[in-house]
């Protein structure tokens, strides 16, 4: 695979992480998406291809940090939070 076709690939599933670790939550939603869509425009005129590969490489590992590390608190009442019934803490 070429790498144009990597950094596609991992710009949509960095954006489908998102939108399943951040479900329901609008805000952290948007900031997530305005997050991943100005990385990659920062970079977009990166040539290397050494450059480009450590990119992916930091991009993978922020994609496993979000599906992995994060866990998302629903707010049940003024100092209370509680996990997703699917989760057990």
């Amino acid at each position: 695979m070429g790498q144009a076709a990597k950094v596609l690939q991992l710009f949509k599933t960095l954006h489908r992480t998102r939108q399943q670790v951040f479900k329901n939550d609008t805000r952290a939603l948007e900031a997530a998406r305005i997050k991943i869509n100005e990385e990659f425009k920062s970079n977009k005129s990166e040539t290397s291809p050494k450059k480009i590969e450590e990119l992916i490489k930091i991009g993978s590992d922020v994609e496993l940090l979000l599906r992995t590390s994060v866990i998302q608190g629903i707010h049940t009442d003024h100092n209370t939070l509680r996990t997703p019934g699917w989760l057990s803490v």
